[in-house]
């Protein structure tokens, strides 16, 4: 009985434009003037909420483990990037999901993943940030940035409650949970991740969070094939490389009943363009009732213990 809850949703996904020698100001610039045209795309469509993959104002520089002149990339929360954005926020009323790397300079200049939450009278709502750091191939992210100590902040918006589960941290379903806990409706995922590692993973993870948690997911993966300067490596015994891998795209928006979009190239810039009724969430819970039966009093306890270094597994053994 409850009137229409329609919202549209929209992913961005996009490649570097120039190459990674390129002055680090013309690089950032050359990648807001393309994802403004994107942006330009979505406001058209009608978009409410719009998100953009994870550090989209820079190359995935992290696989070097180079500091220099990478860092030179880090912001403000209110620094260049959230400043080109607002006004596309206010132009086409649409809150944008802002993930840049942050430079917090009130606090010791710390550098951290963070999303940007803009709202769509372009005004700053806050900020999240990447509770998973991965320790796994060339994600040598640690170098930058440790893991997020705000939890999981959920933002009121015009167009909905908004979580933002950055990259890595979809591989952890407690992630999901917990911003689903604190009432999001739209959980967006924006990422960077490669075919050699993560692809078989993709279309599963956002969509199953979606029906575990009773709620829409977004993932949003950026695309193209970055080529560095230096050669870097893992020490891993495989040979010294320049480039990271492919950035397969392949963005996409999942449903609580288990449904989703097609994705977006897996090769091409693209903006998906979804319209849900965040009724759908309600519907489904009231069908499903997993929030009634995840037993967390249960699991609260068992994590805690678990949690301890001295914990043991419960294993039963023959006699």
């Amino acid at each position: 009985m409850r009137v229409p809850r329609l919202v549209k949703v929209a992913a961005i996904q996009n490649a570097i434009v120039l190459p990674t020698t390129a002055p680090i100001k013309e690089q950032r610039d050359a990648i807001h003037k393309r994802v403004g045209e994107l942006l330009d795309v979505a406001g058209r469509a009608g978009a409410n909420v719009v998100c953009l993959q994870e550090a989209w104002h820079m190359p995935f520089a992290f696989c070097t483990r180079e500091r220099l002149p990478w860092t030179e990339m880090a912001e403000a929360i209110d620094g260049p990037t959230t400043k080109f954005l607002i006004p596309y926020a206010q132009k086409y009323n649409m809150v944008i999901v802002n993930p840049i790397l942050e430079r917090d300079e009130a606090k010791d200049e710390v550098i951290w993943n963070t999303a940007v939450i803009i709202s769509n009278t372009g005004r700053i709502i806050g900020r999240s940030r990447k509770n998973h750091i991965p320790r796994v191939g060339d994600f040598n992210e640690s170098t930058y940035y440790m893991e997020s100590t705000l939890g999981h902040p959920v933002f009121e918006t015009a167009f909905g409650r908004i979580g933002v589960n950055i990259c890595y941290g979809r591989h952890h379903p407690q992630n999901w949970m917990m911003y689903a806990l604190n009432g999001a409706e739209i959980i967006f995922n924006p990422s960077a991740t490669i075919g050699g590692l993560s692809e078989p993973l993709w279309g599963i993870e956002a969509r199953n969070a979606a029906i575990a948690n009773h709620v829409f997911t977004v993932g949003i993966n950026r695309v193209g094939t970055e080529v560095f300067p230096n050669e870097f490596t893992s020490a891993n015994g495989k040979p010294a490389h320049k480039d990271f891998g492919h950035f397969f795209g392949s963005s996409y928006v999942a449903a609580p009943d288990g449904s989703r979009t097609p994705s977006l190239s897996r090769t091409s810039d693209g903006v998906l363009v979804t319209e849900v009724d965040l009724n759908l969430n309600r519907q489904v819970k009231d069908h499903w009732g997993f929030r009634m039966t995840q037993r967390l009093d249960m699991y609260a306890k068992s994590i805690t213990a678990a949690a301890d270094p001295e914990y043991r597994p419960h294993i039963i053994k023959e006699n």
